[in-house]
């Protein structure tokens, strides 16, 4: 049984994950369209060591995990918040 260290539940089966993409700079609030799209429909499919986003489906946990995209050996997971510390809000008054 392949297993997935979740940060929050431990190593479970890997049936229970969903793979949310590459981690990536999110662009400003108000940067346009072209840069937005990119942002969420273009991936990079980097080869080799990646940081992505994955989620625990059954507690909707999102965390991060390092990959290596070559032997699909994860490398380690941790919390987002050990990642990203600022938060980004958008508050509408732009």
């Amino acid at each position: 049984m392949k297993t997935l260290n979740c940060p929050l539940n431990g190593p479970r089966n890997i049936t229970e994950f969903a793979y949310g993409g590459e981690v990536e700079k999110m662009p400003a609030p108000d940067a346009g369209a072209h840069d937005w799209a990119a942002y969420v429909f273009i991936e990079k499919n980097t080869r080799g060591v990646v940081r992505e986003w994955w989620m625990h489906l059954p507690t909707s946990y999102w965390f991060i995990a390092d990959r290596n995209t070559e032997s699909n050996e994860v490398i380690a997971t941790y919390p987002a918040d050990e990642i990203f510390i600022e938060k980004t809000g958008f508050t509408g008054d732009g």
